[in-house]
């Protein structure tokens, strides 16, 4: 009986992993990593910065929905931080000028709280404020950087402002974010996509703005169309496929367009982003921005090519964690 019982579970240990449970398992290679980039960027700036703490703790969220063991102290040091620098510039976004990076760095910056479980205080109202000010004479939020794919994009910037307004606009100022959402609807409907980053942000957008089914399901296939037949999907039609367009894509096409995780077209995307992840746990992808800013390490691999590498490896880790089922018991 014994044996009988040993041998059973020595040939179930020889089955192959369902996808689901492949999908974990890189995911799970890839969150240390993640911490590591999240904890050294606070080590060695003040400031906020979207690639080494919004893409991570993204990522982060995703993993606790679903029942992954997730520091709960590692989230929270990235909310004190950010809480920190929004202090620190309250009095500017009140005033509606903002700090580097203006809408991107804002938006992103109310996007982590939200994703860290942080509750609505006087920096989140200054935020919205600012969010509220800036362009005002505008239909839509543009981004003031120029550094691709992340800082880039007109979509990325008004979506990032949308939410900010949904989820963090008090009372008084609900009735001016409800006209600045309208706006931004009517030229998210009529203003075509350019590139993937566009395509993504304007799926997430437009969901975000209540737009009408058929525009959502529009954009939803503008993007899915673009996929390659390696299964990736590429920052720009010129480019080939990388990690960064792939788990962008993949995360908007479930959380916005309603792609089921199991569909041919994600399964195709994960099997790309398992084939492209580094034995380190980590996805590489090469910058095409200026280098600006001061260059530092944060932990992360990839050296001068690691904060482009940090976002995308929280975007492909992300899109990972929704191919994976929950653990039983999880609350989601």
């Amino acid at each position: 009986m014994i044996a009988s019982a040993t041998l059973l579970a020595l040939s179930l240990s020889s089955l192959p992993l369902s996808p689901s449970a492949v999908s974990r398992a890189a995911a799970e290679r890839a969150l240390p990593l993640l911490y590591k980039a999240a904890e050294g960027h606070i080590e060695q700036r003040t400031c906020f910065a979207c690639h080494n703490q919004a893409m991570p703790v993204m990522a982060f969220a995703a993993a606790k929905a679903r029942g992954y063991d997730v520091s709960a102290d590692a989230v929270k040091a990235q909310v004190e931080h950010i809480t920190a620098f929004l202090t620190e510039n309250r009095e500017k976004f009140q005033k509606g000028q903002g700090t580097g990076g203006q809408v991107d760095t804002a938006g992103y910056a109310l996007f982590t709280l939200e994703l860290g479980g942080h509750k609505p205080d006087d920096n989140t109202t200054a935020v919205v404020e600012y969010l509220l000010k800036t362009q005002a004479d505008r239909d839509h939020w543009r981004t003031s950087s120029k550094r691709p794919p992340s800082e880039a994009s007109d979509f990325s910037a008004t979506y990032l402002a949308l939410r900010g307004l949904r989820v963090w606009a008090t009372a008084d100022q609900k009735d001016r974010a409800a006209k600045r959402v309208q706006a931004a609807r009517a030229w998210l409907i009529k203003t075509p996509a350019k590139d993937t980053e566009d395509r993504v942000f304007r799926l997430f957008a437009l969901v975000e703005a209540r737009a009408d089914g058929k525009d959502i399901g529009a954009a939803a296939w503008d993007l899915l169309k673009t996929q390659r037949a390696d299964g990736g999907w590429g920052q720009l039609d010129r480019l080939g496929s990388d990690p960064y367009a792939t788990g962008s894509a993949l995360v908007a096409l479930h959380q916005a367009g309603g792609l089921a995780t199991d569909h041919p077209a994600y399964a195709r995307g994960v099997g790309f982003l398992r084939s492209t992840q580094k034995p380190d746990g980590s996805w590489f992808v090469k910058s095409r921005s200026d280098p600006f800013q001061p260059y530092y390490e944060s932990g992360f691999p990839h050296t001068k090519d690691q904060f482009i590498s940090v976002a995308a490896s929280g975007w492909a880790t992300t899109a990972l964690i929704l191919a994976s089922r929950p653990e039983p018991g999880t609350k989601r």
